[in-house]
């Protein structure tokens, strides 16, 4: 079937990068998800930005019953990746923030669970090849999990928290 298309880049940056109130959230956020770069953030506002688009469409369409239909579709998606609860309306879906997003990245999730200790022992986890998901070796950290694969994560190696160092005299 020939070379596979070009990839698309996944984020778009903010429109005024250089803001002092963006630059300290954003480091609040890099630092509280133990996200690597900007890049990761962006891509997770942008995946947000998207969803709320969607939302913003579905409410734009006349037909009460394809209104229905699309809103019912979404909904149900964004409650299997455990964004919304079950009996979400299409306003649940208005409210949602990037930190909800980020919330649901494997590497949160491992945090969560207490397969780590940091967000950057679960990143390191992850790369390193040490979850399973099912089974299957999973090595992005923005993996998203969905709610019914969440009890099937599994960490190939025992972490131990440290212990407290005692001093003898």
């Amino acid at each position: 079937m020939g070379d596979p298309k070009k990839s698309r880049r996944k984020w778009q940056g903010p429109r005024h990068p250089w803001k002092k109130e963006r630059l300290v959230s954003e480091l609040a956020l890099l630092g509280k998800y133990g996200l690597r770069n900007k890049r990761e953030l962006w891509t997770a506002e942008t995946k947000l930005k998207s969803i709320r688009k969607r939302a913003s469409e579905i409410l734009a369409i006349e037909d009460p019953e394809v209104r229905e239909a699309e809103e019912k579709k979404l909904v149900q998606r964004l409650a299997s990746l455990a964004l919304l609860s079950e009996g979400a309306v299409l306003d649940n879906v208005l409210s949602l923030n990037v930190e909800n997003i980020l919330d649901r990245r494997l590497q949160s999730v491992l945090l969560k669970l207490g397969f780590a200790a940091t967000p950057y022992q679960s990143r390191q986890l992850i790369v390193h090849g040490h979850v399973l998901l099912d089974g299957r070796r999973v090595t992005s950290p923005g993996y998203m999990v969905k709610r019914d694969d969440e009890m099937k994560i599994a960490c190939d190696i025992k972490i131990t928290a440290p212990e407290a160092v005692t001093e003898e005299a």
